[in-house]
């Protein structure tokens, strides 16, 4: 098969639509299908195709998770994806490249598939003033129906992309397909022990001190905010706990103040953006993983962090149930108090309990590698292609 998978933002630039993206095209390589990735490229001054990558040329949009913003139209591009002839056109993001996507599937006549990544609800205020919110929340929901009701098949990584859909008037069925991580990067035994001893001397991190971490974009809608809050109504230093918090973004010089406000300042360290090549010993250097974010869809960092052994401590969202499971893999906590007597616990377990547990949250995410998110895909991109001859068959007739 031959799978076109339109997305705004891809490598270099890392976030969880590229690592989502890049582990698709792989493991529908490693299948023996053949992928054409379309992209927005600020770097390209013409349509160009390199090793399976269509760059486009784009506008930079860094506001917005340093996205390109590429026209939508575009005759060149046009042009070239249907040189690839693709069976499947599968969009990933909303823009200038997703809405071109989208397009051309109509006037190649090719099967399109529809992943929602973003809950843009949460999103809007990179784009928009707060008066005019409700406005665009409104012209953004419209603007999902169309693209949904012009695609021959959902998905989405959790329940909450269902709730979204239904929210924006589409009431079509959604494939929910969890989220993929490169496990061999994450697996601790592929881990050097040496970085992992730098990254806690370089931090000045005693072996006794339970170290807790949450990756991401650090913007209003991860809720670090909140976290900060229960951290600080709970969390004392005799406790000898540190919360690492891994990534950069709008909202890191207000979250440092935060800090210092709650008076955590001393408990809280801040690693800044870290490449993501880097972040397997971050995590493996760490006890714990915790997020406190009601807007994340199967969050991939978590998922990354459960494939190192860390067990989570997830804010109860009942949009994603099921993903972190009490004793399986982590707990879901719903307020400041629950949140510590579960660093308690954990911090009290012995290091063979520890041990027990950080194998359970590794065996919770070992269906998640390439090849399974391609399988799920590659059942999905079937269906729509069958049922898109189906209806070429009848309109013959």
């Amino acid at each position: 098969m031959k799978v076109a998978l339109f997305t705004e933002t891809y490598l270099p630039y890392i976030n969880g639509v590229v690592t989502h993206v890049k582990v698709l095209k792989e493991g529908l390589e490693k299948l023996g299908h053949d992928v054409l990735i379309v992209t927005a490229d600020t770097n390209a001054k013409r349509h160009y195709v390199r090793d399976g990558i269509l760059h486009c040329p784009a506008t930079s949009f860094k506001r917005f998770y340093d996205y390109g913003l590429a026209t939508p139209v575009s005759s060149t591009r046009l042009k070239l994806v249907k040189r690839f002839n693709p069976d499947i056109i599968h969009i990933h993001n909303e823009f200038g490249v997703g809405f071109s996507g989208a397009m051309i599937a109509k006037i190649l006549k090719v099967p399109l598939v529809y992943t929602l990544h973003t809950m843009y609800d949460d999103y809007l205020y990179y784009v928009a003033p707060r008066p005019f919110i409700p406005i665009v929340k409104k012209t953004s929901r419209k603007y999902a129906r169309f693209l949904a009701n012009n695609a021959n098949a959902l998905t989405g990584p959790s329940k909450k992309v269902e709730e979204y859909f239904h929210s924006c008037g589409v009431y079509k069925d959604v494939n929910v397909i969890p989220n993929p991580v490169e496990l061999d990067i994450f697996l601790p035994h592929n881990i050097d022990e040496a970085k992992k001893n730098a990254f806690r001397g370089k931090y000045g991190i005693s072996e006794n001190t339970m170290l807790v971490c949450f990756c991401g974009r650090l913007g209003r809608e991860k809720s670090v905010d909140v976290l900060f809050k229960y951290w600080a109504k709970r969390v004392k230093p005799a406790d000898d706990m540190k919360l690492l918090i891994i990534g950069g973004g709008p909202s890191e010089e207000e979250l440092k103040k935060l800090a210092v406000e709650l008076g955590i300042q001393d408990m809280v360290i801040f690693t800044g953006k870290v490449d993501h090549e880097e972040l397997p010993p971050y995590y493996a250097s760490c006890d714990l993983y915790i997020t406190a974010s009601l807007s994340d869809t199967n969050s991939i960092s978590m998922l990354e962090a459960m494939a190192t052994g860390l067990p989570v401590l997830h804010r109860y969202d009942p949009l994603n149930e099921g993903q972190v499971k009490n004793g399986i893999n982590g707990y879901i906590y719903h307020d400041d108090a629950e949140m510590y007597n579960y660093l308690i616990m954990m911090k009290n377990q012995t290091p063979e309990e520890k041990e027990r547990f950080r194998q359970s949250v590794r065996d919770s995410v070992n269906q998640a590698g390439c090849e399974n998110l391609a399988n799920y895909l590659i059942t999905v991109y079937t269906k729509a292609y069958e049922k898109a001859l189906e209806k070429k068959a009848k309109e013959t007739v």
